[in-house]
């Protein structure tokens, strides 16, 4: 099994890719199908059983949104 190494990267779109991203997520989610999508060069696949939630932080500097979607690798991910 290869070696899954950590990442945090933050990609900013413009509102015509983001919106696309958006709709394309929605529409598995709906069809109850798995999301595939590439981000800073990695592509990967989100489950249907990923957990879903939407965080708020409000800090001095400002504000942000983040919808998250979180799960687990499989053990025969490669």
């Amino acid at each position: 099994m290869a070696e899954h190494p950590e990442r945090d990267v933050e990609k900013v779109y413009t509102v015509k890719e983001f919106v696309a991203k958006l709709r394309r997520l929605a529409d598995a989610l709906e069809q109850q199908k798995p999301f595939t999508i590439q981000v800073a060069g990695e592509r990967f696949t989100v489950p249907t059983d990923a957990q879903m939630s939407v965080e708020h932080e409000r800090g001095d500097a400002g504000e942000e949104l983040e919808f998250q979607l979180k799960w687990q690798r499989a053990s025969s991910d490669d």
